[in-house]
């Protein structure tokens, strides 16, 4: 199995930047991909950015395209979450999630939020 610690959450005011880490330990070996995903208050879990272990694709929601950017440290097990120009609708709780054992697309993973490993969330409030 895989376990994932999300850290980097945070307050920050709109048009701020942070940067969100995910570690994956365990069998990460076996971590097909590993993506973002928000729970924003009173809303259902959405995916932002899923990206492959092994190739490297990477897959955006419309609602973040060019402002979020996801990358991994393969060395490191970590996967970071890149947030630039931060809006107020980007308030939420930040969970990491990885396929372990599932072989699917990046695209399928982001926008099925059905994969059976979470990371316990980082709150992030977009707020002057």
């Amino acid at each position: 199995q895989v376990q994932l610690v999300e850290s980097g959450g945070g307050l920050v005011q709109p048009g701020g930047s942070l940067r969100l880490s995910c570690a994956a330990s365990g069998f990460t070996s076996d971590v097909h991909a590993i993506g973002w995903f928000r729970q924003a208050p009173g809303k259902e879990r959405e995916g932002l950015s899923c990206i492959g272990s092994s190739d490297g694709n990477t897959w955006y929601a419309d609602s973040v395209m060019g402002r979020f950017t996801i990358s991994k440290d393969s060395a490191k097990n970590t996967v970071y979450l890149q947030m630039n120009n931060l809006k107020p609708e980007d308030t939420g709780v930040y969970y990491c999630g990885a396929d372990y054992l599932v072989f699917r697309t990046v695209k399928l993973m982001c926008v099925l939020v059905d994969n059976g490993y979470w990371g316990q969330g980082t709150q992030v409030t977009v707020s002057s």
